[in-house]
């Protein structure tokens, strides 16, 4: 899934991260799409949540028990297809692209005892 996510996203400028014991997907700082051994998930936002979570092998995400508003987990059968997994990228690129740009926090020396 990593291999067809990094053929997907081309030429944009991205990083990876290992994040929720997977990798992610940043775009300007701001997660887009991150992988699991259970799936994809997939930022949307608030806006598009509802009619993601409606789609096909789409589930809202959650992490500790809480459901996370705006975040949608994707069953492996629903990226089987390059054209599936493509749909759930244009709807991360959709809404993550209208986010400001990130900066990395500046680092923090630890004290000495």
């Amino acid at each position: 899934m990593v291999e067809r996510l990094r053929a997907a996203l081309g030429r944009r400028a991205f990083t990876e991260q290992k994040m929720f014991g997977g990798t992610c997907f940043m775009l300007n700082g701001n997660m887009l799409i991150g992988t699991s051994k259970r799936g994809l998930l997939v930022r949307v936002g608030k806006a598009a949540h509802e009619a993601a979570v409606a789609r096909p092998h789409a589930r809202p995400m959650e992490m500790g028990g809480r459901g996370m508003e705006g975040y949608v987990h994707v069953a492996p059968e629903g990226t089987a297809s390059a054209a599936d997994l493509a749909s759930w990228l244009d709807l991360a690129l959709a809404f993550v692209e209208t986010l400001p740009p990130k900066s990395k926090p500046a680092k923090v020396a630890k004290k000495r005892m």
